[in-house]
């Protein structure tokens, strides 16, 4: 490759990259990494054209327009070094990607063998709008892109037709971005919404640009509840640096006092950790009704962190401790890594899985400290998951694995209109399982599939029978085997008339778990959720966790019918219907969880399910599931849904329906409806409303209406919500605040508050 033809290569890849941190969240995917061909022949037309022999320099001046590998580069003066590999464009330089963005510069340098770049002045306009600016860039290909006096907004100028602002832009005297790992720096960070700023920063570390670590981006909140009044809370950083992040975070409460938090962010390069504290003294600390709550002092301590210390490999913990369980409710605080104390490691490559971990439950809200004593310990908890692919024609093995430690000091079980429901018994359970199985598909004539599947699974189990209630088992020791098999044919025919596309697909199932065993772990303490629909119709398993099984022989019977219309709409429909056809129903064996109660599959025809998808045009959607009782053609469980957004109006209506069941101490049908609308008000104003309806004790459930800005790139709203007499919360009045920030590439930073 000729020198000009290698400079003219290293200045379109240092231009490339050094707005390569940037492209990973802020602006578009095909944003200046079109790969480039370095053996493209680059075209080069210029007014003049010098060569000095003597000093091995190339001069082209006069409108010079170079092109490679289908980058376009245009300046007025172009100066190429043989010697040095130095390039220079002097003068404004405009570049162009293969994608269509713009970048304008003044002076464009690249030097030392192209390992950097000097850019002057330099302007970007992504092909979606949006543009970054700096007073001048330094690239170094092994380190990092350094971007003085930089700004980045979504919106170019962030001016609508009309002359009014709209937006945000960023600001920042300098950003840093590291290449290696991805890391942004940013000195003395500034936004501003609709042209006035809001925020500042003396300095921000992010990971990288994706939205989680946008996301974690502390920003001002506003919450509010009976309790405690008006919350306002407003974080800052006191200390920052690419390893550690100091965050304080003061919120004013204005029943209450002054909630302090503070936040400790250690990083390494294998990982890091986050420990937190908050705290109040409680002013007024008998406006709570739940009586631990009640106290001067309340406060939590949290602690997290995670770590690679070897490929495929993540080890970490999670570990939270309160003075109380409604600490965190009570004062609008995360909730998510409280509720489970743990140590994990995690490996997880193509084929396998394999995840380790102690974990200790804690249950929040108004739950008092000896009710703590119900939640179970999972210790271990730990599984393992393994796919071999073999030769092709011969299909697949999957093994898998669990074992499933569970300690409960007291005996968890709550009452339904006076029927019981045992969650979890008192005492030390062990459960193992290991499952294997081999499957292939076999395609015939006219389409037709079958996927057979032969495997089998063993279980061991103890429980020492600890808990005195009289639902109880004793103190018991069980070994199951369970031999599986099963064919799933289906015959999909389609037909087109040139614009509508019709697939109709028989489906038939024939699954055998040669067991009667159904409660394999003894006690049910993984497998307590299960609502038989479409979505788990053709299944082998329905049930949650291990602790469960299916048994006996049964047949899965129904189709698919797929409609693609030209227009863009579409309608689908999933039915069908489940028979036990031989030994023990493991949907008749009791649980005192009642997991398996009522769920449809009891009987040996099952309810019949169906679901239903579609949408009348890009605008217009809808859905539905049902499920009938074939014995008396009764409705056993409906939902539907629609929604219509268009033209700044949207609407939606839901309705939900499950039927009385007394045995499980649901004395009622429950009956709901609820709608949704937004209506525009005024350019990017739109004012949405919302209520639900409990039909069956004709109450109102819920009501709540609000007000929202969104020009596209900034959302801003407010609004309240008001809970009715039979609402799981009911008479609850809460205030809520959104903020969000978007870009044209995807990338979004929110926070809200009640």
């Amino acid at each position: 490759m000729s020198p000009l033809r290698k400079a003219g290569a290293g200045a379109l890849l240092a231009l490339a990259l050094s707005t390569g941190a940037m492209a990973q969240g802020l602006v578009p995917a095909q944003f200046f990494n079109a790969p480039v061909d370095s053996e493209a022949a680059a075209a080069v037309e210029a007014d003049n054209l010098q060569f000095d022999a003597r000093t091995g320099i190339i001069t082209a001046s006069g409108d010079v327009v170079l092109n490679y590998s289908g980058y376009t580069v245009t300046g007025h003066n172009l100066v190429f070094n043989r010697n040095s590999n130095d390039v220079q464009f002097t003068g404004p330089v405009s570049v162009r990607d293969p994608s269509g963005n713009v970048a304008q510069t003044t002076d464009l340098r690249v030097t030392g063998g192209m390992k950097q770049a000097f850019i002057n002045a330099l302007t970007i306009t992504t092909y979606d709008g949006a543009r970054i600016t700096a007073d001048s860039v330094e690239y170094d290909a092994a380190l990092r892109t350094l971007l003085n006096d930089a700004t980045y907004s979504p919106c170019g100028d962030c001016i609508d037709a009309k002359g009014r602002r709209i937006g945000w832009s960023m600001r920042a005297a300098r950003i840093i971005s590291n290449e290696e790992d991805g890391s942004l720096t940013l000195e003395q960070p500034s936004l501003a919404l609709l042209g006035f700023p809001v925020a500042w920063l003396p300095y921000l570390w992010l990971p990288d640009t994706s939205d989680s670590a946008l996301a974690n981006v502390r920003m001002p909140s506003i919450d509010s509840s009976e309790e405690i009044g008006l919350k306002v809370e407003v974080p800052f950083v006191a200390y920052s640096n690419q390893w550690t992040d100091i965050i304080l975070s003061p919120a004013l409460v204005s029943r209450q006092g002054l909630l302090l938090g503070a936040e400790w962010i250690q990083r390494f390069d294998q990982g890091s950790f986050r420990i937190k504290a908050s705290g109040i003294y409680q002013l007024q600390p008998d406006a709570f009704s739940f009586p631990e709550a009640r106290e001067d002092w309340r406060g939590a301590v949290q602690s997290s962190g995670s770590f690679r210390p070897v490929e495929d490999w993540t080890v970490g913990w999670s570990y939270s401790a309160f003075t109380d369980a409604a600490f965190f409710e009570d004062y609008r605080l995360e909730e998510r890594e409280a509720s489970v104390n743990e140590v994990y490691a995690t490996n997880v490559t193509r084929d396998t899985f394999i995840d380790l971990r102690l974990q200790q439950f804690n249950l929040l809200g108004d739950v008092p400290e000896a009710d703590q004593d119900r939640q179970g310990d999972a210790v271990p908890n730990a599984r393992f998951n393994h796919v071999e692919r073999l030769a092709p024609g011969y299909g697949q093995v999957e093994v898998s694995a669990r074992l499933l430690g569970v300690q409960r000091e007291g005996d968890h079980r709550a009452f339904a209109n006076s029927v019981p429901y045992v969650f979890g018994f008192a005492g030390d359970k062990t459960h193992a399982m290991l499952q294997g199985g081999w499957q292939t598909q076999w395609i015939g004539a006219g389409g037709f599939v079958a996927t057979p599947y032969l495997g089998g699974r063993l279980d061991a189990a103890y429980y020492n029978g600890e808990s005195t209630l009289p639902v109880a088992p004793d103190e018991t020791t069980l070994w199951s085997a369970t031999p599986i098999a099963a064919m799933d044919v289906r015959f999909p025919m389609a037909a087109s008339d040139g614009s509508t596309v019709h697939l109709v697909e028989p489906i038939g199932q024939l699954v055998y778990r040669g067991s009667d065993t159904s409660l394999v772990g003894i006690t049910n303490d993984d497998a307590q959720s299960f609502v038989f629909d479409d979505t788990n119709l053709f299944s082998y398993n329905r049930f949650s966790g291990s602790d469960r099984q299916e048994t006996g022989l049964r047949a899965n019977i129904g189709g698919r019918y797929l409609a693609d219309f030209a227009d863009g709409s579409y309608l689908e429909l999933i039915a069908g219907q489940s028979f036990h056809l031989a030994g023990e129903n493991a949907f008749v064996t009791a649980d005192p969880a009642f997991s398996s109660a009522r769920t449809g599959l009891e009987d040996g025809a099952s309810y019949a399910v169906l679901g239903a998808y579609g949408a009348l045009n890009p605008h217009t959607r809808f859905g539905g599931k049902l499920q009938v009782d074939t014995q008396t053609m009764d409705i056993a469980r409906a939902g539907l849904g629609a929604s219509f957004s268009a033209e700044g109006y949207s609407a939606g209506l839901d309705y939900f329906y499950i039927a009385a069941d007394p045995q499980g101490g649901v004395l009622r049908d429950q009956h709901e409806i609820g709608a949704q609308v937004g209506v525009p008000i005024a350019d990017y104003w739109t004012v949405k409303a919302a209520t639900y309806w409990d039909l069956a004790a004709n109450e109102w459930l819920q009501v709540s209406g609000g007000v929202v800005y969104d020009d596209g790139y900034l959302e801003l709203g407010a609004g309240a919500t008001r809970t009715g007499p039979t609402h799981t919360t009911p008479d609850d009045t809460r205030f809520t605040a959104s903020f969000r920030l978007k870009a044209p590439a995807g990338f979004n930073v929110g926070v809200g508050g009640e």
